[in-house]
């Protein structure tokens, strides 16, 4: 099922639902690396249309965008999935042994800070991408824009006492309420951290110990949990990114969206080659369908995230924001440093 305008060229019926029930079947098994070698052998998949992608995106992400793929190259996808940090360490065990194609997903300062994992590739899209969000050397390629929001919960919250901006999260009515994930295994929480440090100015310690001890000991797995648990009452606000914000105000949801009034990063997550790659070609074909118009469209329009083409005109979901002048290379510069820090001060907490 193609979720844009469907090319009328197609081959025989046969393969199209051959097609479809073999890509269903991958995707379903492919959580599990045993599983998907083990269709990819029943079905005799060729070597030169197999790809491995390790992806921190969530299901609702990268599986039509996957399928569509498969669809329209006849390539079969073998998939991992996880937290952004995890899949970076896994991608970098799995590269040793020329075991994984692409890593899909994950803020591009995470990207940068891994540099050396990933194998430059300069997309044939790229004269089309925002400048602003390009890899000088080609060693990553955008996906989308992820401006960061506040979420707090409206039934329990009221629109005048919502938290308005990031010095407003340090007030002690917001001690223990904040939901927030756990930066080792989300490459989101890390952004939220580097933007606030470069909106405040303050030492990475200074900033850290006071926002451990306003998260009160509480901390929740993954990126994932933060919409749910302020959704369902267990936090009464959360930080998380603006597409998560507008799907659940839009599907109705008792949460509320604000921009921090001091300003917010949008960052963007990325997508990239891995070195020693089994599949380059097909990895290549991947990078460049998921900057081309089609899918940037299909994410802007259903997924509401907003393009990093410069050819495609937002909607009225999106709204005009003030953003922070955002150094990624400074970020990712200072990931390692703000992982160990974490470690210490959160044992301490």
């Amino acid at each position: 099922m193609r979720f844009w305008n469907r090319s009328k060229k197609r081959k025989t019926l046969c393969r199209i639902m051959a097609m479809v029930f073999l890509s269903c079947l991958c995707l379903v098994g492919c959580t599990e690396e045993d599983g998907a070698e083990e269709i990819s052998e029943k079905y005799s998949v060729s070597e030169d249309r197999e790809l491995i992608v390790y992806t921190s995106h969530k299901e609702n992400v990268y599986l039509p965008i996957i399928r569509e793929f498969e669809d329209r190259t006849g390539i079969w996808v073998r998939l991992r999935s996880g937290g952004t940090e995890e899949m970076l360490q896994e991608a970098r065990k799995a590269s040793e042994a020329g075991e994984c194609d692409v890593m899909f997903g994950g803020g591009v300062e995470s990207y940068e800070a891994n540099r050396e994992l990933f194998l430059p590739y300069a997309s044939r899209e790229e004269g089309s991408l925002n400048p602003l969000y390009r890899s000088g050397e080609h060693a990553w390629t955008p996906f989308t824009e992820l401006p960061i929001v506040l979420i707090y919960n409206s039934t329990l919250v009221s629109k005048e006492d919502a938290p308005k901006g990031w010095e407003d999260l340090f007030d002690p009515k917001w001690k223990g309420q904040i939901a927030f994930a756990d930066p080792y295994r989300s490459g989101t929480s890390y952004t939220i951290f580097s933007t606030m440090q470069q909106v405040f100015g303050e030492e990475p310690e200074v900033l850290l110990r006071r926002f451990i001890a306003q998260l009160d000991g509480r901390l929740l797995s993954g990126s994932g949990d933060v919409k749910t648990r302020v959704e369902d009452g267990s936090f009464l606000v959360g930080i998380t990114l603006e597409e998560t914000a507008l799907r659940a105000v839009r599907e109705g949801e008792d949460l509320a969206m604000l921009y921090p009034v001091e300003g917010t990063s949008a960052v963007a997550d990325g997508c990239a080659v891995v070195k020693n790659a089994p599949h380059v070609r097909n990895a290549e074909q991947f990078i460049d369908f998921v900057a081309g118009k089609d899918t940037q469209e299909y994410c802007t329009r259903q997924l509401l995230r907003r393009p990093i083409r410069t050819d495609i005109a937002l909607s009225d979901s999106f709204e005009e924001i003030c953003l922070v002048p955002f150094d990624i290379e400074a970020s990712a510069a200072g990931e390692k440093e703000f992982l160990d820090l974490w470690s210490i001060l959160w044992q301490e907490d």
